[in-house]
């Protein structure tokens, strides 16, 4: 049956666009597609989710997310009370911290059980996990997305040791946020007379909520205006080998056969429901409701775009960090938070400060190769990138020590050199991917603040001041949890970089500081501001360009 004419126009159907692919009318491509059984309204698509389903929705932190169908889902829920008792089995949680994106998902009895590697965006789920209401794991990133693959294939699940001595190992906690009572999902196994993590897959996923940019009236879908790929076609896959249903949310509706075949990122024949999102619930990320191309890979922007970072205590790490990218070539990884202005400062400065290490390419956990990699909500996405690749593969390189540097924060780290960035006191972000690279990147940086919370301190004329401390010290007696095993890292040359010291870790002896800031009092700023006491030997000054211009 036709779909009225009126309700494509509310559903924001044939939106301009700079494609060249063919889209006729919005009347005829509703007629077509729905005689094909894919088209369908949110509410007719999200009914066909049935209790106690195991669901993964694309996207990945503030990129992506398929917002008409997560709210239709809860808006289904709020009225009829299902489904209920979901499984939300997501690779890395999209929105936008301010109640957009999954956290709509987060009522009490919609979903009972949570598997995450990052949720920093939409903490409501762990904020029920503590109180008792559902379920929830934290596992890390690369094993989640390999999971998903996982279930694709019809495998039990991965095989890794990535994990290993961390707090995902059974032995610590298992990655379990809700408490020793919830299931185990990883068990320590022997297999050629190595120690190694099994995980176990979803055995099904029943549906997928994703989205992409166009679909043609077979249902192929393309995503030409997308950030990345993240790991939408892996999750259609299992879906459909699990025998449930795959719904897309799109932006516009193409004649059949009009996508050039290269361009079909989830063929049709994965794909049951294909929905039209009006422009407000298709952002390309929360930043705003622009789409920049510069993103998607339809632009390259200008180098000299990008501005410097000011004089700045970030400038100072960002600018010492950088200088440990020492050999050519290099392929580097950026984490989230203070190593985002690492790459700001590869872009603006590289050339002229580590010619020695020209070209570098930048990457990110999603899948982006060369470029700059973008920040805040953009996080995990990259201005004028090379190249895109799924997120599993991505992960596949890291994980096989693809990265020669990893520049990562850190929020707590012993004297044993372990580091936590995953639970707090009164917040539980998880550990998104960085389990996965620094357990295998051939050089691994922590860096951030020596303290936090209200720490003040002025930069310039090569020298650094403490004005007010910190109420916060990152280096503590002993971490919440180990994000970071130090145990694991063997001879990898690992650093902790802030921005009145710098720290390498001495295998099987700790932290040893090798430098401090020009202008820092060595007992009051530094030794005085830790709960244990490191190695101290042989202390240079930090180069005193990183607190200059």
């Amino acid at each position: 049956m036709a779909i009225p004419l009126r309700l494509a126009i509310l559903q924001g159907h044939l939106q301009p666009t700079s494609s060249q692919v063919e889209c006729r009318s919005i009347e005829s491509s509703f007629t077509e597609a729905a005689r094909q059984g894919k088209l369908a309204i949110a509410q007719e698509a999200v009914a066909a989710i049935p209790d106690g389903a195991t669901i993964t929705v694309s996207g990945f932190v503030g990129c992506g997310c398929p917002e008409l169908l997560v709210n239709t889902l809860r808006e289904r829920f709020d009225r009829s009370g299902h489904p209920c008792g979901l499984h939300l089995f997501q690779v890395v949680a999209v929105g936008n911290g301010k109640g957009r994106g999954l956290s709509v998902l987060a009522a009490e009895g919609l979903v009972t059980r949570y598997t995450y590697s990052w949720t920093g965006l939409c903490p409501e789920f762990v904020a029920l996990a503590r109180a008792g209401k559902l379920q929830a794991w934290n596992l890390p990133l690369g094993v989640l997305s390999h999971l998903v693959r996982d279930c694709a294939a019809g495998r039990p699940g991965t095989l890794t040791r990535i994990g290993l001595a961390t707090f995902v190992d059974p032995r610590e906690r298992g990655g379990k946020v809700g408490g020793p009572h919830q299931a185990d999902v990883v068990q320590v196994v022997q297999m050629g007379g190595r120690e190694l993590l099994w995980y176990q897959a979803p055995p099904a996923i029943h549906a997928a909520l994703l989205r992409g940019t166009t679909a043609d009236e077979d249902g192929n879908i393309s995503v030409e205006d997308e950030a990345f790929y993240a790991d939408t076609l892996n999750q259609a896959m299992a879906v459909h080998n699990s025998g449930g249903i795959v719904i897309v949310q799109v932006q516009r509706i193409a004649a059949r056969g009009s996508l050039p075949t290269r361009a079909v990122h989830i063929p049709g024949a994965l794909v049951d429901k294909v929905v039209l999102a009006p422009a407000e619930l298709h952002w390309q990320s929360f930043a705003g409701p622009a789409t920049d191309g510069t993103l998607s890979g339809a632009l390259k922007a200008p180098c000299a775009s990008l501005t410097p970072l000011a004089l700045s205590v970030r400038r100072a790490i960002a600018f010492r960090a950088m200088l440990e990218i020492d050999r050519a070539h290099a392929v580097v990884n950026v984490g989230v938070g203070m190593p985002e202005g690492i790459a700001r400062m590869v872009a603006t400065h590289g050339q002229t400060h580590i010619a020695s290490a020209w070209p570098i390419t930048l990457t990110t956990e999603v899948g982006m190769f060369g470029g700059s990699p973008a920040g805040g909500m953009h996080f995990g996405a990259a201005h004028s990138s090379d190249a895109h690749m799924p997120c599993a593969s991505m992960l596949d390189f890291y994980q096989g020590g693809g990265s020669d540097v990893a520049f990562l924060g850190m929020a707590e780290i012993d004297a044993a050199g372990n580091v936590n960035v995953s639970r707090f006191e009164n917040r539980a972000p998880g550990c998104g991917g960085f389990i996965d690279i620094s357990s295998a990147a051939k050089k691994v940086v922590f860096v951030g603040t020596f303290t936090s919370g209200g720490l003040k301190a002025s930069v310039g004329e090569g020298r650094l001041k403490v004005e007010r401390e910190g109420r916060v010290r990152k280096f503590c007696r002993s971490v919440c949890e180990k994000t970071f095993a130090a145990s694991g890292a063997g001879e990898r040359p690992v650093w902790v970089i802030t921005e009145r010291a710098v720290f390498c870790l001495r295998p099987g002896a700790g932290l040893e500081l090798v430098e401090v800031a020009p202008g820092v009092d060595l007992e009051r700023d530094v030794l005085g501001q830790m709960d244990f006491k490191p190695i101290v030997k042989d202390v240079k000054l930090m180069d005193a360009r990183c607190f200059s211009l």
